[in-house]
């Protein structure tokens, strides 16, 4: 199961990149953020959460219910303007097509890592809790689709 999410996050990576030229598009009837803003911000997440899967203990992952996760993830949804982003992974004022790109490569890298990893790596998320490798991958293709799906409706 975790191969068919590193594909589908691999797409998404290719779609990302396909879009990086299309940087400083805005359209603020969609989102005060332009496309650079969006395609920075499903990077910074990427490449976090990938880290901080690297450098988890399995041992330490506990399953746990969560109701948003019970309900958003069959959907493949993200509700857009709920939730505020952590500081962390909030893109720079100014976003250079070289910065992206290093990025959109360390993304490559990190998910391509992910392979290995045994299955309770995990990564604790402020809304839908503990989530296994299993999980997290799914939580990274949710969000990332949710900032392609704005990206494409700022560019229609």
């Amino acid at each position: 199961m975790s191969k068919r999410r590193i594909d589908i996050l691999n797409r998404l990576i290719s779609k990302i990149e396909s879009h990086i030229p299309k940087k400083d598009i805005k359209n603020n009837a969609i989102s005060k953020a332009d496309i650079g803003w969006q395609l920075d911000h499903s990077l910074k997440v990427i490449n976090g959460v990938c880290n901080i899967m690297l450098k988890t203990k399995p041992e330490k992952y506990t399953r746990d219910f969560n109701m948003m996760r019970s309900i958003l993830f069959p959907l493949c949804y993200i509700p857009r303007g709920r939730a505020k982003a952590p500081k962390i992974v909030i893109p720079p004022d100014v976003i250079l097509e070289e910065e992206l790109t290093s990025q959109l490569q360390e993304a490559k890298i990190n998910v391509e890592k992910t392979k290995s990893l045994p299955e309770k790596s995990h990564f604790r998320h402020h809304v839908f809790g503990m989530l296994s490798k299993k999980q997290t991958l799914r939580f990274l293709e949710i969000h990332t689709k949710h900032h392609l799906k704005i990206v494409d409706d700022i560019l229609k």
